[in-house]
């Protein structure tokens, strides 16, 4: 059973053509180093589906390499706001800046080596 959230907050792509609503159970969030992470700036905040909703929007996706990530954008401006990650493909990970106001200056924020994935994916699947 889930906890009860601590925020429900929401954000999108640039345009304004994606929107999402999200419940917040721990304002912290991941910086991945591996390549797509760093070309991307994407601040990660994995949820479960239950605790997102994606509002509105027309989205492209991009895989790569096992193909389980499915790297979803907006097909109008480009921006990545969240996605299926590979770590946990039941949930959505939100770009947490694409939060909208100032809730991403309300989370902490960890380094995570993605570089080294295989070797430190425990980490953020509870293991």
């Amino acid at each position: 059973m889930l906890k009860e959230p601590l925020a429900q907050l929401e954000g999108g792509c640039h345009c304004g053509r994606v929107r999402f609503r999200l419940n917040v159970r721990a304002f912290e969030a991941l910086d991945c180093n591996c390549s797509i992470c760093v070309k991307k700036g994407f601040l990660h905040l994995i949820v479960e589906k239950a605790d997102f909703e994606l509002l509105q929007g027309e989205l492209s996706t991009y895989t790569f390499g096992a193909g389980v990530a499915k790297h979803t954008f907006c097909r109008t401006c480009g921006i990545h706001a969240f996605y299926t990650p590979r770590s946990h493909p039941d949930g959505v990970d939100v770009n947490v800046r694409c939060l909208d106001g100032d809730a991403p200056a309300r989370f902490t924020v960890r380094p995570f080596d993605g570089q080294k994935w295989e070797e430190n994916v425990g980490e953020i699947q509870g293991r």
